[in-house]
């Protein structure tokens, strides 16, 4: 299979049948270690689907599987917490590096108005962080908060869109 492409990313509803790719990404171990934020044991099956049966049941949640070149290749969601209003996203570490999680932050955010819209990284996820400032984020602080995937405390960057995504 060609390797995917940003330009091809699409979302969709997250059925039943992904779960299984959807556990496997969110498991391997370089991308548990760069998401820091994670699930306290990502090995766990029984804790992913009852997590996943929950947000996907929140009305205050909007998930998405992405998918490129019509394979599965991570999610991305929006959720409330607080009275905040976050984003989140998943991408398979295959297909780092491609524009698909800029694609399909783009996507998201045309569809979820709320605004404003916070985004939380780890701070050495160069990465991830880039993905929001291209979507229009902006780096509104930092702080110390606990890392399962890492069993420390670490600085997590907090960033935030006010207005239109410039790529949506």
């Amino acid at each position: 299979m060609p390797p995917a492409r940003g330009n091809d990313v699409a979302l969709r509803p997250i059925l039943d049948a992904d779960l299984d790719v959807l556990f496997d990404q969110m498991r391997e171990p370089e991308s548990v270690r760069m998401a820091a934020f994670t699930a306290a044991d990502p090995d766990d099956r029984a804790a992913f689907d009852a997590h996943m049966a929950r947000v996907r049941a929140r009305p205050d949640v909007t998930m998405r599987a992405i998918t490129a070149g019509g394979r599965l290749v991570g999610s991305i969601a929006s959720f409330r917490v607080g009275g905040d209003t976050e984003v989140t996203y998943w991408i398979d570490r295959a297909c780092w590096g491609q524009g698909i999680a800029g694609r399909a932050l783009a996507l998201l955010l045309g569809t979820v108005r709320t605004r404003p819209l916070l985004a939380r990284a780890a701070s050495d996820n160069v990465g991830s962080i880039r993905v929001l400032t291209r979507a229009g984020f902006v780096v509104v602080g930092t702080e110390l908060s606990y890392a399962n995937a890492r069993d420390a405390e670490i600085v997590e960057t907090i960033l935030r869109l006010d207005g239109p995504s410039p790529t949506a």
